[in-house]
């Protein structure tokens, strides 16, 4: 059995300033993945006794970028997906172990008016095929911030965010096409219809305190490994960060 856990720190410095390390022991994962480390190689000394760690950095300073921690040393690491320009924003990671892949991944977002959908359509593409790559070979486990809620009970609002970054017909489609290349979208595995469990909150109107969140951060697994599944959780209680860590726990 194996625990991962998937959070977007929202850059790495702040978070540590904000208890990181205290909730990174406390959840206690055998795999702990990151996304939005907003920084560069030699910008943080974080020691993480037990954890084998792998970053990947954006060329832009101060945007995007991965991070995994481990306490299983991988057979080999991965990092980007093969794909440029995607790959100059450090925006994935993969590792692989005996059995299994874990992806770490930081969609891109389609930002304001969608100016930058094509870029994430792009991306979308590239990402599953990608995927589907590793999981001709074994089962994969990705996880990470993939700025979208796929449907309506997954944000608080849903009509009138509709066609908006996050929620637009385009991306909530991809990713359908996602899952239905061969993943599982492991919290609505366990819970189908379960309402107001989100994974991020706006730091505007009060929003987290009034729970007018978004579930965008997910665990997603290949499909055989369905009968390995043993629970799905969201830390909404964990604070550091306008996203909360959530967690898959396998039988792997």
């Amino acid at each position: 059995m194996k625990r991962f856990v998937s959070w977007n720190v929202n850059g790495i410095r702040a978070c540590v300033g904000k208890g990181f390390t205290d909730s990174f022991y406390a959840l206690d994962a055998d795999v702990f993945c990151i996304q939005e480390s907003k920084l560069q190689a030699t910008q943080i000394d974080l020691e993480l006794d037990g954890y084998y760690q792998y970053w990947n950095y954006a060329e832009k300073k101060g945007y995007s970028g991965t991070a995994i921690f481990s306490k299983q040393e991988p057979i080999s690491i991965i990092y980007g997906i093969g794909s440029e320009p995607h790959d100059s924003e450090g925006r994935a990671i993969t590792l692989e172990f005996e059995d299994y892949y874990v992806v770490t991944v930081y969609t891109p977002n389609a930002q304001e008016d969608l100016k930058r959908l094509d870029f994430r359509m792009e991306w979308e593409d590239n990402f599953r095929n990608y995927l589907l790559e590793l999981d001709a070979q074994k089962s994969v486990i990705f996880c990470g911030d993939l700025n979208v809620a796929h449907t309506e009970i997954d944000l608080k609002n849903p009509k009138p965010n509709v066609g908006k970054p996050g929620f637009s017909n385009e991306e909530r489609a991809k990713f359908t096409e996602l899952l239905n290349s061969g993943f599982i979208d492991t919290f609505r595995y366990f819970y189908p219809n379960l309402e107001s469990a989100y994974s991020w909150w706006s730091y505007r109107f009060n929003a987290r305190a009034n729970n007018a969140g978004w579930r965008i951060d997910y665990f997603c697994v290949s499909d055989r490994l369905c009968n390995k599944l043993l629970d799905a959780k969201i830390h909404p209680d964990i604070f550091g960060s306008d996203h909360c860590p959530v967690e898959v726990t396998i039988d792997i």
